[in-house]
């Protein structure tokens, strides 16, 4: 590959006007589409929208690396020092010739620089939504102004998941973000579905509302286990399932599995990583699943009992979608699509979890918050 300085702000101006002229087409459609609506019906569409569109950036940065595409431009945040690959071509042709499958091909170079223009225009709407909350009354500002902040956080992740070199701890904390991305938003929107806040809030037993967050947690350590497996191609290590290699517990080196600073396919001593790691990696993600699933099973149960039908069935099916694709994945040699609706499940239970969190309360969450602010005698 062509030596090339990691971070190369030349392009930087035509890549932010590239952002604001992306971005503008999203804001436009919203507007004109809803003409005859009130600005906060406006405003709610167009969280929805940067909301699916935050879905579809998650689920594209799992293709650019189930693509081997990470690194499909070597520098940040351009291609080469330009704003896209057109510019970089004679660079591209040259790092090809050298190495045509990679790790910069054109197709790859393409991949990465679609999978940050979608990321600058995520960005370019978040910020719009920012301003709108400022605009309006301050008790709406909260969480667009987290929301805006995390987002440069991320890209703040993004520019150190390729100058780093597709390091997997940075890998898999920029694929937790994006999900930490998709639940700011559907708080959002949430909350400008829901005025008052706390008087729209459906009451449920205290016990379930505490399963409810015990879950999520579990989820994202599930999340960010998966992103370990995946950060590490580890998903191979594995190819049957129930077992592993033919065994119940394969041979696995766990300390090497979770020395989390350290390179690619490396150890923390800059050795190769040994394939028993990779099989521990895999196998913790496989267990911890178990725990996983029958806490969203118990969570699925009581929202049926509750009266929330569809949000129980609808986690039923996504368990399901996800079981299926998770054996997928192994089994039949990690396939694009079983992996891509793979990640997409997550996203989707996370969102369902966090909408459900945030439409519903504890039913004595009144009487706690009466107790709390009763004055002192």
């Amino acid at each position: 590959m062509n030596e090339v300085a990691l971070f190369n702000l030349g392009p930087i101006v035509q890549l932010l006007l590239l952002a604001l002229l992306l971005g503008l087409g999203p804001v436009s459609w919203v507007w004109l589409k809803n003409r005859n609506a009130l600005v906060p019906q406006r405003v709610r569409q167009l969280t929805l929208l940067t909301l699916f569109l935050t879905f579809d950036l998650i689920l594209f940065g799992s293709f650019t690396r189930l693509t081997d595409s990470g690194l499909g431009c070597p520098d940040w945040p351009g291609c080469y020092g330009h704003a896209s690959p057109l510019g970089a071509h004679e660079a591209i042709a040259s790092a090809q010739a050298a190495m045509p499958t990679g790790p910069v091909t054109f197709s790859k170079a393409w991949i990465e620089m679609i999978h940050r223009y979608l990321a600058m225009t995520v960005g370019v709407l978040i910020l719009t939504l920012a301003v709108f909350s400022w605009r309006a009354e301050r008790s709406l500002w909260g969480w667009p102004t987290l929301t805006l902040i995390w987002v440069c956080v991320q890209g703040a992740f993004g520019a150190l998941t390729v100058t780093m070199k597709l390091f997997p701890a940075i890998v898999s904390l920029h694929l937790l973000g994006g999900m930490l991305l998709a639940v700011l938003l559907t708080i959002q929107l949430v909350r400008q579905n829901h005025s008052p806040w706390t008087q729209a809030r459906k009451p449920i037993p205290t016990s379930l509302y505490l399963l409810m967050l015990a879950t999520v947690l579990v989820l994202v350590l599930q999340i960010l286990l998966g992103a370990w497996v995946s950060s590490n191609y580890a998903v191979l290590a594995c190819n049957t399932y129930p077992q592993c290699q033919g065994s119940w517990w394969p041979e696995m080196n766990f300390d090497k599995a979770f020395e989390l600073w350290r390179p690619l396919g490396m150890d923390g001593q800059q050795q190769a990583l040994p394939f028993q790691a990779l099989t521990a990696i895999h196998m913790v993600h496989r267990w911890h699943a178990v725990v996983a699933a029958i806490l969203l099973v118990l969570v699925a149960t009581a929202w049926i009992k509750q009266g929330l039908r569809r949000q129980g069935w609808g986690l039923v099916a996504l368990l399901v979608l996800q079981f299926i694709t998770g054996i997928s994945n192994a089994v039949l040699g990690w396939p694009m699509l079983a992996a891509l609706m793979h990640t997409g499940a997550a996203v989707s239970m996370l969102i369902l979890l966090t909408w459900t969190l945030a439409t519903t309360q504890a039913q004595n969450a009144h009487r706690i918050a009466a107790t709390f602010s009763r004055p002192m005698l």
